[in-house]
């Protein structure tokens, strides 16, 4: 059977682990499929705390692998597999731990990455590749469509937010001035900015009378950089580090008026809910990984740390390649930060004036 032409009925099987940011691209992927093939079963193999964040998508069966749950872990995998074949893999994970799950996998089409993005035995696991176009890690995502004979078509992304988050999310703060939420870690510490820069930024914001919130996670790091933005600033921000859960942090970042993060999956997810982000990049290239839908607010220092860190234009390096190095960040400053902010402010005509008192 031609490629393009797709059976009535086709059992298709995705590949997808981590992190919530990549997860978040492939959503779209998927509501294209679920569009074009309504009459195809979908079955998704993601991690565990993707798995949450995705609770409540409709016509995907999920199967949960959860990395630190060891050989038990892979038991659970390999048991909810038993006697499947599917007709279609999509293996859209290129880490070895992914490209070694895969084998767990029956299916009669492998389809993966081109060759010039496959790394870690990814060659071995698949049949069939798909064309080397695409830079944005989402653009790239949608040429898995194109083996299944669906045009990538428009981009939309759909994430389920229950009423009970959306209702937690509103009763945060009133809504009567425009909202800032820093989001200020990502899981990759060497990707994060300096809580002096958030605190200047937050300064800068609630003087323009901006409400500033903190939104995180509950490692420690988290808090401790949110305590040390909050010892910075006068008044403080709304603190809501550690108080969400993944569907709670989705309603709060769409009630917000723009997010401001490094890149990490709270970046993605704000995005992909229509919320602007302005983006803080340098180890990694806002044009591969930055704001999908806008990247106008997005600080993008990456052309620089390639030149100053790895010795070699950004074109010299291979698709994906992180600059993951002390001080790179530091290529980002206050300056170019509230500018950004500013210029958004003033296209957006959100600067009202000055208030005092509440964060």
């Amino acid at each position: 059977m031609d490629a393009g032409t797709p059976p009535e009925t086709q059992s298709l099987c995705i590949l997808r682990l981590s992190a919530l940011g990549d997860v978040t691209h492939v959503l779209p992927v998927v509501n294209r499929i679920r569009a074009e093939r309504p009459g195809w079963t979908i079955t998704w193999i993601t991690g565990k705390a993707e798995r949450r964040l995705l609770d409540g998508v409709a016509g995907v069966e999920f199967a949960v692998y959860d990395k630190r749950g060891g050989g038990r872990a892979l038991a659970d995998l390999r048991h909810a597999l038993r006697g499947r074949r599917f007709d279609v893999l999509l293996q859209m994970q290129l880490a070895l731990r992914a490209n070694l799950l895969s084998a767990l996998v029956s299916a009669r089409r492998r389809i993966g990455y081109d060759r010039g993005r496959s790394k870690e035995g990814h060659g071995l696991f698949v049949n069939e590749r798909i064309e080397p176009a695409g830079h944005h890690v989402l653009d790239v995502f949608r040429q898995f469509l194109v083996p299944l004979g669906i045009e990538p078509g428009p981009v939309s992304w759909g994430i389920p937010v229950p009423p009970d988050a959306a209702d937690w999310a509103r009763a945060q703060w009133p809504g009567d001035r425009p909202t800032m939420v820093i989001s200020a870690c990502s899981s990759h510490p060497l990707r994060n900015w300096h809580a002096a820069g958030y605190a200047a930024l937050a300064s800068h914001a609630m003087a323009k009378g901006w409400r500033v919130v903190l939104s995180g996670g509950r490692s420690a790091l988290e808090r401790e950089v949110g305590n040390a933005i909050i010892a910075r600033c006068d008044p403080p921000p709304l603190d809501l580090i550690g108080k969400d859960t993944l569907k709670q942090m989705v309603a709060l970042l769409a009630r917000a008026d723009l997010v401001v993060s490094p890149d990490s999956g709270p970046a993605h997810v704000a995005n992909a809910v229509g919320t602007p982000v302005l983006g803080l990049h340098a180890c990694t290239d806002a044009e591969r990984s930055g704001p999908y839908s806008d990247r106008r607010w997005t600080v993008n220092r990456y052309a620089e740390a390639a030149e100053r860190f790895m010795r070699r234009p950004p074109d010299r390096l291979r698709w994906g390649q992180r600059v993951e190095k002390p001080g790179v960040m530091d290529l980002i400053t206050i300056d170019d930060v509230i500018g950004r902010f500013d210029a958004y402010c003033a296209q957006a005509g959100r600067a009202p004036a000055a208030q005092a008192g509440e964060p």
